[in-house]
Order: structure tokens, then C-alpha cells, then sequence
């Protein structure tokens, strides 16, 4: 997965271990070999892409793509997602939410606030992983602004 000629980082926002190898695995399967950086919370994840100011300006030049669980431990995904897309230098970044939750109003709320894709986790390990598979194959072809 390229960005005009830059390779772009994926950083992944998901606190269920089990969950996160079984996503880097299946990227990876798909033919993605683009860096991971994984986080278990959600301050930590703001304060790489936003900077510990949380200006954004630390991403003015990054490429990346943030894969978002919604449900962590210490803040809701949803207001991880708000703040990357009100900022000036994050807002373009693509977010991907993955997560459980497949609440109507919550999945239009992420759709409001700027998500590119939502992606229900299916509750079985075969569908998860079929899920993931095809994540992996989106990301191969799409292009990062």
C-alpha cells in the first residue's frame, strides 16, 4: 500500500490481543507488508498520530492508516475518530472501524464523523478472519491521500 510513491504505516487502535495478531496475520496473508504500529489505548494511539500537544502537525507529512476499534478501555473510539478528523492534518487520513458493535445509529454516527469503512467483527473466528483476509486485499489496491 503505497501513497504517492510513500509507503504508508498502518497503526492499529485495538485492545483485544487475540484480536490484533489475528489482524496483523491475516494483512499480512492478503500480501500487505506495510509497517504495523499496534496500541492498546487510545491516548497512546492520539499522542503518535496528533502529538503529545495534539496539534497534528506531527502527522503534516505521514501517511497513515488507522485501523479503530471503538470499544477500549480508557476512551471511545468514536472520540478518537472526531478528533483525528477535526484536525487540519489528520482529517484525510483514512480511518477503518473495526469493531463488534454493529448499534445502527452508532455505525451512522462513525460515518458522520468522517470513517471511511466500518467493518462489524463477526462473532466466530472463520468470519473474523474472512473479514480481516478481505481488509487485507482493500488494502493492497486502495491509494492514502
Amino acid at each position: 500500500m503505497k501513497a504517492t510513491g510513500e509507503e504508508v504505516t498502518i497503526v492499529m487502535i485495538e485492545d483485544d490481543e487475540g484480536h490484533a495478531r489475528l489482524i496483523e496475520k491475516n494483512v499480512r496473508r492478503a500480501g500487505v507488508h506495510n509497517p504495523i504500529i499496534p496500541f492498546t489505548l487510545g491516548n497512546t494511539a492520539l499522542d503518535f498520530i496528533l502529538g503529545e500537544s495534539r496539534d497534528g502537525r506531527v502527522s503534516e507529512n505521514r501517511y497513515l492508516l488507522i485501523l479503530l476499534d471503538l470499544n477500549l478501555p480508557d476512551m471511545s473510539g468514536i472520540d478518537i475518530l472526531g478528533q483525528i478528523k477535526q484536525n487540519e492534518f489528520t482529517r484525510r487520513l483514512p480511518v477503518v472501524v473495526l469493531t463488534t458493535t454493529d448499534d445502527e445509529r452508532e455505525i451512522q454516527k462513525c460515518y458522520d464523523l468522517g470513517a471511511n469503512v466500518y467493518i462489524t467483527k463477526p462473532v466466530d473466528y472463520e468470519g473474523f478472519a474472512t473479514a480481516i483476509r478481505n481488509l487485507g486485499l482493500f488494502f493492497s489496491v486502495i491509494q492514502v491521500p
